[in-house]
């Protein structure tokens, strides 16, 4: 009977000792999520999407680790004030989800959409469209994140074989790519330059930009024709 007792008493007070445990854990793991908000005009406010995101992160158990604000801001910019600190702090891992009420909040272009998924997915971090039903932490969502970024290597996939088929068209035309060619001297033209280096000492990098050649290319011709360089 007293050995019955003291094993519940240690069963009892090892459990006690890991729901402390798992407590802390969770303190030090809690998420960090980086609510975004962005209205168009500078007489809009943010307010209502700021409330609406913190009470969406307060029931998901998350800690607020910034809320980044573009007020007078239009989603077509790539570059705006809010969002450019949030990518910053993405980069350098201090977030690990971001929070915006709807996709448009964060970007119309659907590029710059994509390009953000797809550094959010090397960085791990997650994404949340509150009224949209698009959350990266559930499976669904990793799903449509697997999705964006096949959508964005589709996409370069696509570019390079237009710039490779546009450099063949070319090639088929006749225009030479590349660096322009080098300006091939005349025999005249290379007894002076011969004569400039022999009587006047005019420097090799001078004697290159006036005839319109490499510098190596003049050094090579001053060799040949036996003048010191």
């Amino acid at each position: 009977m007293f050995c019955g007792i003291e094993l519940r008493t240690i069963a009892n007070s090892c459990m006690i000792i890991i729901d402390i445990l798992s407590d802390e854990v969770n303190m030090n793991y809690a998420t960090r999520a980086a609510i975004y908000v962005r209205v168009s005009t500078s007489e809009q406010s943010t307010e209502a999407q700021e409330a609406e995101l913190k009470r969406y992160a307060q029931q998901r158990g998350w800690t607020v680790h910034k809320v980044y604000r573009d007020k007078g801001q239009s989603g077509m910019k790539t570059k705006r004030p809010g969002l450019d600190d949030l990518m910053t702090d993405c980069k350098r891992r201090r977030i690990d989800v971001v929070l915006v009420w709807k996709f448009d909040r964060f970007a119309r272009s659907l590029k710059q959409l994509i390009d953000a998924l797809q550094e959010f997915i090397e960085r791990g971090i997650d994404f949340v469209s509150a009224t949209e039903q698009i959350d990266t932490t559930s499976a669904s969502g990793k799903c449509f994140f697997q999705i964006v970024g096949a959508i964005a290597e589709f996409e370069r996939s696509l570019i390079v074989e237009r710039v490779k088929a546009g450099l063949a068209h070319a090639r088929k035309c006749g225009k030479r790519l590349g660096r322009p060619p080098v300006h091939t001297l005349s025999a005249e033209e290379i007894e002076r330059l011969k004569a400039e280096k022999k009587s006047r000492g005019t420097s090799l990098r001078e004697l290159a930009r006036k005839y319109g050649i490499t510098l190596w290319m003049a050094h090579q011709l001053c060799k040949s024709q036996g003048v010191g360089v």
